[in-house]
């Protein structure tokens, strides 16, 4: 049942989500639509950090002529990268759902 109380703390939750105006920036993969830093945001960044890092040490193996740990690394990569997608699409329908629980007046 939808209560007064319910809705101002749902007015409140979307005021507080559509006041910053700065994105939050994923500079290697992907770029969030979203309008406020969240703790997802940070983890995605960092998460984008460890791929790079596995980018790099298979780029040096490869160098040093270990290829299968290069194979190693570059399949870890493509799971991460695969895993990041999924995980951002749950995420944008979940914002999505949440989004569509205000009323059109508010």
């Amino acid at each position: 049942m939808i209560t007064r109380s319910n809705l101002a703390e749902q007015l409140r939750e979307y005021e507080t989500r559509s006041h910053h105006s700065w994105p939050s920036d994923s500079f290697l993969f992907f770029n969030s639509n979203l309008n406020s830093s969240s703790r997802s945001d940070v983890i995605f960044v960092i998460w984008e950090l460890v791929i790079l890092a596995f980018l790099v040490a298979s780029a040096v193996s490869l160098y040093l002529r270990y290829m299968q740990l290069a194979f190693i690394f570059i399949c870890l990569t493509m799971l991460l990268v695969i895993f990041m997608k999924i995980l951002k699409q749950v995420r944008a329908s979940r914002t999505k759902n949440r989004r569509m629980l205000l009323p059109l007046s508010m």
